[in-house]
């Protein structure tokens, strides 16, 4: 399957002497390398550039992850000690073969899968 999600976080702000709070962060600043976010197993996912969004009239980051391969999506009935109740989103759990990976403070957009004329 090829699952769609939304994911986000808390918008990181780092002050220097030619910013003031509120103005767009450089990308890479914001964009951080997928092993350091997620960790060295998750190289299959498309992941996007960190957006920043309003939340409940805070500035929050967002961006979109798509991932191949996928043979099962869970949520956990009951919120994690990673889920954030100040962003949207909850942990989503993706199981990619043998592997098992966790996606934080995640919406799911889409799931469909990526050979629909196999039976």
């Amino acid at each position: 399957m090829l699952v769609h999600l939304k994911q986000y976080k808390h918008e990181e702000v780092q002050f220097d002497d030619n910013r003031t709070t509120g103005e767009s962060q450089t990308e890479d600043t914001v964009d951080k390398e997928p092993e350091e976010y997620f960790g060295e197993d998750i190289d299959d996912f498309d992941l996007e550039t960190w957006e920043t969004i309003e939340y409940e009239d805070d500035p929050i980051q967002r961006r979109d992850v798509s991932v191949g391969g996928v043979t099962a999506v869970s949520v956990p009935e009951e919120p994690t000690d990673d889920d954030d109740p100040d962003l949207p989103g909850r942990t989503i759990q993706l199981r990619l073969g043998g592997e098992i990976e966790y996606v934080d403070q995640s919406r799911i957009v889409e799931v469909q899968d990526e050979d629909p004329g196999a039976s």
